[in-house]
């Protein structure tokens, strides 16, 4: 056992950790135009097209909409599964779109709320024309795109059965 020839008089305190954790890198092959697959919530093994990393680290992601019923949505790329794919977002202007975008408006929810389970949530006309804006942009690639089936290939979802060999699949 070491011996210290000098022990502080008082306990010292620990001074905490002033460094603030930076969005993480973006992880290799994921690029503006991207085409990723989802891999857990609500639309896992939809396959969605990257726009942009949020200044949090999430991802912006849209389906689009009109194509696979994928709204605007913020994904952690953990939850993703990345392919060579990749598709034109000139047009799709989403420089506005922040975490504060994603954010719920209403004011806190009181006690009371619960009972209000039947009404149903609206979305803002922001986030619709929004939606509407970056959805139009993407279509018009798509469409343009020469790639054989693009638009089948991203309506149909992903799926893994039993003989499926994951580790020699190219994605």
């Amino acid at each position: 056992v070491k011996k210290f020839d000098w022990y502080p008089a008082e306990d010292q305190k620990r001074q905490p950790r002033r460094k603030q954790a930076g969005a993480p890198k973006l992880r290799k092959g994921i690029e503006e135009g991207s085409v990723l697959i989802l891999t857990s919530g609500r639309y896992r093994g939809r396959r969605v097209v990257f726009l942009k990393q949020l200044p949090s680290g999430l991802l912006l992601v849209s389906g689009p909409f009109k194509v696979n019923g994928v709204p605007l949505k913020r994904v952690n790329q953990v939850y993703t599964i990345t392919t060579s794919t990749k598709v034109k977002t000139a047009g799709a202007d989403v420089s506005k779109v922040t975490d504060a975008t994603f954010k719920d408006k209403s004011a806190k929810s009181k006690g009371r709320d619960i009972f209000n389970e039947n009404q149903k949530k609206t979305r803002s006309a922001e986030r619709t024309t929004l939606q509407k804006s970056v959805d139009d942009a993407l279509l018009k690639n798509l469409k343009a795109d020469k790639t054989a089936c693009i638009m089948e290939y991203m309506r149909a979802r992903f799926s893994l059965s039993r003989n499926d060999k994951v580790h020699a699949m190219k994605f």
